[in-house]
């Protein structure tokens, strides 16, 4: 019988601290759902105290939520405390997540203080959430770098305190696989009382190495690891969920197991990268669009002749369907039904109708649909609740002649035009835009992103701009370029004018 790994989903959290890539409370909802299907034993919906969108967030995630754990995150203070508790109220099964740097750099630059006092702080967090909650989790923020004697006695008096879970972060994502390993057995082996505690990973890919980090450490002892889809999270990121899920399935060797039905992974990478405007890498290990593609002679050969060649993971097991029902003008609502379920997306009656009639009109410009475009369009509904919307743009340009755009918006039901040029058609498109919201928006970030590879396939375009010193981010998708890029202005716009 293999040794059971439990799997702490932080997309929610930790993945959506990443700029531009924030849910609200329905689409967290729709995340949270996916992830149960998925089999996450653990799910991290919210740092409650941080904001009401977050409290409620957690709440909602509770009450819609069956089997797993909700966890809710919180700093060794008893007001974030009182407040996570609060906000679990509603859950099945709820944990409280608090904790508090114990490496030298934060216990003296960040709370200027000392390793006897973070000790006792520690353990008096520890004890204030055991009086909500039977299951508390201990976070020793970036214990990567905090010395092993030290982080041992802090463990050893969390347990001691009621800790059920101690998480062991690689905040930084500095340590060596062999290095976190060897830092999660010398806790094995030197904490007294550890058996009544499960050690948790959190690494984080600042240098490349979260799921190497993470493997080291189930492979010395933690029986929990904390994960994203995708590898979301700040900086460069936090450990893919899919691939320890896979790591454990593809090597038979390795006597672990979690509860992670792998066909659902697929479907819920896609959700995620649409709903938070996150493009997958193409070489993304598992989920990305280049993860099971052969452009090598020999490696095709050998594929032809035995899959097992070159592949060492069906793509079926992870739920990518290679027989796919190509979409088309003619397709009708159950094929785009079909589709969207195998994407992870279930949409009522009545927003499927709304998709399809998108759908029929994206239909008629391009030969083929692809995933991309059908998430695309499931997502769209954002925008018509916005304060200002776009009602026309025409854009010409061309060699020889100065580009030149006329707008049309809707703001709060009033009609306004505007035309400029500029250096470019989506230069003179937001010139013209300009002319009307007058106000000093500077765009810090523009990224454009094809779909796919054909010249009618939609394009999507990622914006930050900055208003008044703060940062806003948008996003926009067509198979216009300037449309898209104008989509992504006024999606960063409603965001500060609503």
């Amino acid at each position: 019988m293999s040794d059971r790994v439990y799997i702490f989903d932080t997309t929610l959290r930790d993945g959506e601290q990443v700029p531009g890539c924030q849910l609200n409370t329905v689409e967290k909802i729709e995340v949270a759902k996916a992830l149960e299907q998925l089999g996450v034993d653990v799910i991290e919906a919210g740092f409650p105290v941080s904001s009401p969108g977050d409290f409620n967030s957690v709440v909602e995630i509770s009450k819609a939520v069956t089997w797993p754990t909700i966890c809710a995150l919180t700093r060794a203070v008893e007001k974030d405390i009182d407040v996570a508790a609060e906000a679990l109220k509603y859950a099945k099964r709820g944990r409280i997540h608090t904790g508090i740097g114990t490496s030298d750099y934060h216990i003296r630059y960040k709370f200027g203080s000392n390793r006897d006092e973070i000790l006792e702080r520690a353990v008096r967090a520890v004890k204030y959430a055991k009086k909500y909650v039977e299951d508390v989790e201990f976070y020793a923020e970036d214990a990567g770098r905090t010395d092993n004697e030290y982080l041992a006695k802090v463990v050893e008096a969390v347990i001691k305190a009621g800790a059920t879970v101690v998480n062991i972060p690689d905040t930084t994502g500095y340590c060596l696989p062999a290095e976190y390993g060897a830092k999660i057995k010398y806790l094995c082996d030197h904490v007294a009382g550890i058996e009544n505690a499960i050690i948790s990973t959190h690494c984080h890919n600042d240098l490349g190495m979260a799921t190497a980090n993470t493997m080291s450490g189930l492979l010395n002892g933690a029986r929990q690891c904390e994960v994203t889809i995708n590898g979301i999270g700040e900086r460069a990121g936090n450990t893919a969920l899919e691939e320890v899920a896979m790591i454990l399935r593809s090597h038979r060797d390795i006597d672990l197991s979690t509860n992670i039905n792998t066909t659902r992974i697929y479907p819920v990478s896609r959700m995620v990268s649409s709903l938070m405007n996150m493009p997958v890498q193409p070489n993304k290990a598992i989920v990305g669009k280049n993860a099971f593609a052969h452009s090598s002679g020999i490696h095709q050969d050998g594929v032809l002749k035995n899959t097992s060649t070159y592949e060492i993971i069906d793509p079926k097991d992870v739920g990518i369907d290679n027989n796919s029902i190509v979409l088309t003008a003619r397709s009708g609502h159950a094929a785009l039904k079909y589709r969207l379920e195998v994407l992870g997306v279930s949409l009522s009656d009545e927003k499927l109708d709304k998709v399809y009639e998108e759908f029929l009109k994206l239909a008629d410009r391009k030969k083929e649909i692809h995933d991309d475009d059908i998430l695309m369009l499931a997502g769209a509904d954002r925008a018509h609740n916005h304060h200002i919307k776009v009602d026309w743009l025409q854009a010409t340009s061309g060699i020889g002649m100065k580009p030149v755009a006329s707008i049309g918006l809707d703001i709060a039901g009033e009609k306004f035009e505007a035309a400029a040029t500029g250096n470019g058609p989506v230069d003179a498109a937001i010139n013209a835009l300009r002319q009307i919201v007058r106000r000093q928006i500077t765009i810090n970030e523009f990224t454009i992103q094809g779909v796919s590879k054909g010249s009618d396939d939609c394009c999507k375009v990622h914006m930050q701009v900055e208003n008044e010193g703060k940062l806003y981010y948008g996003f926009g998708a067509n198979t216009d370029i300037v449309s898209a890029s104008i989509e992504a202005y006024v999606d960063c716009i409603n965001k500060f004018a609503d």
